[in-house]
C-alpha cells in the first residue's frame, strides 16, 4: 500500500505545471502567455516585432463577425483553451463600435443581423447596464464562439482562459459574464473553470455590473491589467448624476428633504443643487444621442439589421474587476516617454511587457 501511495505521488510530481487544472491567482507567467497571444491578431509581416506565445499553440480563428470583430481559440498540451477576443482594428467600423456607447440593460436581446437574435444575461442585478457597441460584438461572436466551445468541451476538457487586449478586453468582460450566465442556466457544465485576463480594459459597463462581475470573478478568477499611463483603460466617457446611485439614498428626492429648511436658506441650498444637478443630466443626454442615437444610424450603413435594446438615461461607466496595476517609474518613462503623435505608446505590448516583468507579486 505505501509503495502504491509512493508511485502515485512520484507521477504527480513528475507531471509538468501545466497539467494542472486552472487555479485561481494571478500568474505572472500566465498573462505573459496572453498577452502574446493577444498580439498574434496583427498583420502576419508584423509577427516579428511581437514575441511568440510559448505553451499555447493555434487552433482556430474565426471570420470576421460583427463589428469588425474576430476571436482565436488556442490549446496547451494538458487541454486548456484559450480565447482570445481581437481588439480595435483600423477600420472605421471598429472604432464605431467603440464610440457607440449608450447604456443598455444587462440582461435582454438584441438583433446583431437581420437574422440573428442574441439573448443574454450578464447580471441578475436589474440595475445593471453595459456598453452597447461590445455587446453587440459579444452577441455577434457568440454564434461562431459557442460551437467551437461545445466541441472543446465534448473532448473532455474543463480549463478555459479568457483574454483580450484594449477593445477586446471590453469585449471579454462581456463575453465572461455571458459564459458563466449559461453556466448557471445548466447549459455548460458546472465543473467547466472559467479565468479571465482583460489586458488594458477599458470600462465596460456601470457599478452594478462591475458589482456582478466582480462577484462572479472574485477569489482569483478574473483580472484586469492596466498599465496606469495608458488611457484606454480610462474610456469610455463617464458621466454619473443622481439617478446613478442606490435606491436608497441621500440625494435622490433632496428638493422633498429640502422642505424642512428655513426659506432663505432653502432657496440658496435649491439654486445650488439644481445649478449642480443640471449639467450632469444635460451632460448624459448629450453622450445618449451622440454616442447613441447618431452612432446607432452610423453602424446601420455597416451591418444591416442591427437591433439595439432601448438606451438607459446613464452614462455612468466605472472600472471593472480585479485590476492589476503597472505602475509605471523613471525608468520606464526613458524607454517609452509620453508623446504628442504616438497616442497609443503606452498601450501596445512592449510597455506591458516591460511593466509586468518588473511586477513584484509576493
Amino acid at each position: 500500500m505505501k509503495q502504491l501511495i509512493l508511485l502515485a505521488l512520484v507521477v504527480l510530481l513528475s507531471l509538468p505545471v501545466g497539467a494542472q487544472p486552472l487555479r485561481p491567482g494571478f500568474e505572472k507567467s500566465e498573462y505573459t502567455e496572453l498577452i502574446k497571444i493577444n498580439f498574434r491578431f496583427v498583420d502576419s509581416v508584423r509577427y516579428e516585432e511581437f514575441p511568440a506565445p510559448e505553451r499555447f499553440t493555434h487552433a482556430y480563428r474565426s471570420p470576421i463577425l460583427g463589428i469588425d470583430n474576430c476571436w482565436d481559440f488556442w490549446k496547451d498540451k494538458q487541454g486548456t483553451g484559450v480565447i482570445s477576443v481581437r481588439g480595435t482594428t483600423g477600420t472605421i467600423a471598429s472604432w464605431m463600435g467603440n464610440f457607440y456607447s449608450a447604456m443598455v440593460p444587462a440582461t435582454g436581446w438584441l438583433k446583431t443581423t437581420e437574422a440573428d437574435t442574441f439573448r443574454y444575461a450578464l447580471s441578475e442585478d436589474p440595475k445593471a447596464a453595459v456598453h452597447v457597441g461590445w455587446l453587440i460584438s459579444t452577441g455577434a461572436l457568440m454564434k461562431d464562439m459557442l460551437p467551437q466551445l461545445e466541441t472543446f468541451l465534448a473532448a473532455g476538457n474543463r480549463d478555459l482562459l479568457i483574454t483580450g487586449h484594449s477593445q477586446g478586453g471590453g469585449i471579454a468582460f462581456l463575453v465572461t459574464a455571458h459564459l458563466r450566465s449559461l453556466q448557471r442556466q445548466g447549459k455548460l457544465p458546472a465543473d467547466l473553470r472559467i479565468k479571465t485576463y482583460c489586458s488594458a480594459g477599458p470600462k465596460p459597463g456601470n457599478l452594478y455590473f462591475a458589482y456582478s462581475y466582480e462577484a462572479m470573478t472574485q477569489m482569483g478568477w478574473g483580472y484586469n491589467v492596466v498599465n496606469a499611463a495608458d488611457w484606454v483603460p480610462e474610456t469610455p466617457f463617464s458621466i454619473q448624476t443622481t439617478n446613478d446611485f442606490n435606491t436608497t439614498n441621500p440625494f435622490t428626492g433632496a428638493k422633498k428633504g429640502m422642505k424642512v429648511i428655513p426659506i432663505p436658506v432653502r432657496w440658496v441650498v435649491k439654486s445650488a443643487y439644481r445649478k449642480m444637478d443640471r449639467p450632469t443630466r444635460r451632460s448624459q443626454r448629450r453622450f445618449e444621442k451622440y454616442l447613441g442615437r447618431k452612432m446607432d444610424k452610423y453602424l446601420a450603413r455597416f451591418i444591416k439589421g442591427i437591433e439595439a435594446p432601448e438606451y438607459l438615461p446613464s452614462s455612468a461607466y466605472v472600472r471593472c474587476g480585479n485590476h492589476i496595476t503597472l505602475v509605471p517609474d523613471a525608468a520606464y518613462y526613458e524607454q517609452f516617454p509620453d508623446s504628442s503623435s504616438n497616442k497609443f505608446i503606452h498601450h501596445g505590448i512592449h510597455p506591458y511587457l516591460y511593466l509586468v516583468e518588473r511586477l513584484k507579486t509576493d
